[in-house]
């Protein structure tokens, strides 16, 4: 039997925040993969190396886990006004679909740098020396993001002494400011509410805050569900009842926030909602062995992603504790202590994170303006990807 040779497609691997992911030009894809449909989500799962019940990602670019696990196509943009169109897909790790409900907040702040070295930017945009801001128009979510990318001779200024818990080497910085967060899929709050009961047969009531901003998320409070709030991955990914319980009240928030209408539907969209739960302030030793004070921080947060607890915080995830710790009676705002800000100081597994947001109440429902956060980016390979053809 004669078999194909390998596709050879030009791409970039990039870490973006505290993830990683394959980024490709969307004009360097074969024809078929130019557009959604079936034969791009096929390839992109296949450069993952999905799906792969041994759960390693031997066979291809991805890394096992909900952080290293992601695909990005980028293009010069279609919307007036902006730089670059930005669309992300989550890749199931044991099972061949992508998800594309969602954004992918860490990848974001490698988004604008990607756009520069490739050429999808107006060269006149672009500045010498200084800070080129490059605006993103975010396809998934059909929100702007505005990328402020540090340069230096003409090129992107990746090296630098910003440190984000969660990487281990420091970077240089990239701001990311989210625009008018609210995620694309209805109200912030999809029950009119700031707080509801959430039932979820066999297993309890809880009270909950359900929120559309930077990615839909439902937040619990850690003492309802027999949580500190500062467990670390090992103490939630290493108990299968407790990941099912989870997997199960997300599965029921999201048919209450509207994002599906059968819960069989959550099986093929794990990337959204998010579910993490909060927690006042609390003494802590991190996952690098960083003594976390409680002093420093306003409260607590853990999130899931993909199924298992995240190892620091995604990024549209921090979006959302932002914009809810700046809304009065959210449960992230009443375990920050329940005070007005502008922005919160949060524990995650890997250390610390600052997230700033405006809320602003406008003919009797809450809007936020913009979050704003700092991560940073780095090329780690760039050439061709092989993937195997069918």
């Amino acid at each position: 039997m004669t078999f194909k040779p390998q596709l050879k497609i030009p791409a970039t691997y990039m870490r973006g925040g505290t993830s990683k992911g394959v980024f490709f030009n969307v004009t360097d894809l074969p024809l078929a993969a130019q557009t959604p449909g079936p034969a791009r989500d096929k390839l992109l799962v296949r450069v993952i190396g999905s799906p792969d019940p041994y759960g390693k990602h031997t066979d291809g670019m991805g890394g096992a886990t909900s952080s290293t696990s992601k695909t990005v196509l980028l293009s010069k943009s279609s919307q007036a006004d902006h730089d670059v169109d930005y669309l992300f897909g989550q890749v199931a790790i044991d099972k061949p679909f992508i998800d594309w409900s969602g954004n992918c907040g860490n990848l974001t702040a490698a988004v604008g740098s990607f756009a520069i070295s490739n050429g999808l930017i107006d060269p006149s945009r672009v500045v010498a020396n200084g800070v080129t801001v490059v605006r993103i128009w975010q396809a998934n979510i059909k929100k702007t993001i505005i990328a402020h990318v540090p340069m230096t001779d003409g090129e992107v200024q990746e090296t630098g002494d910003f440190e984000l818990d969660g990487v281990t080497f420091p970077a240089a910085e990239v701001q990311v400011e989210f625009m008018d967060p609210a995620d694309g899929e209805g109200a912030m709050f999809p029950s009119g509410n700031v707080v509801d009961e959430l039932d979820v047969p066999n297993i309890g009531k809880f009270t909950v805050t359900m929120i559309n901003a930077g990615i839909p998320t439902i937040f619990l409070n850690a003492a309802d569900i027999g949580y500190s709030g500062v467990e670390l991955q090992d103490a939630i990914n290493n108990d299968d009842t407790a990941l099912a319980r989870f997997e199960t009240i997300r599965a029921y928030g999201a048919l209450k926030m509207g994002l599906i209408t059968d819960l069989e539907q959550a099986k093929v969209r794990q990337h959204t909602p998010k579910i993490a739960f909060v927690a006042p302030a609390a003494d802590y030793v991190s996952a690098s062995g960083k003594a976390i004070i409680a002093s420093e921080i306003d409260l607590s947060v853990r999130a899931l992603s993909m199924g298992k607890l995240h190892h620091a915080m995604m990024g549209t995830a921090a979006v959302a504790i932002g914009t809810a710790a700046a809304i009065p009676g959210t449960l992230v705002n009443l375990a920050a202590g329940g005070v007005e800000r502008q922005s919160v100081v949060f524990g995650h597994p890997s250390g610390t994170l600052r997230v700033g947001a405006e809320a602003k109440m406008l003919q009797g429902s809450w809007r936020v303006t913009k979050a704003v956060m700092s991560r940073s980016a780095r090329v780690l390979m760039e050439g061709k990807v092989r993937v195997p053809q069918d």
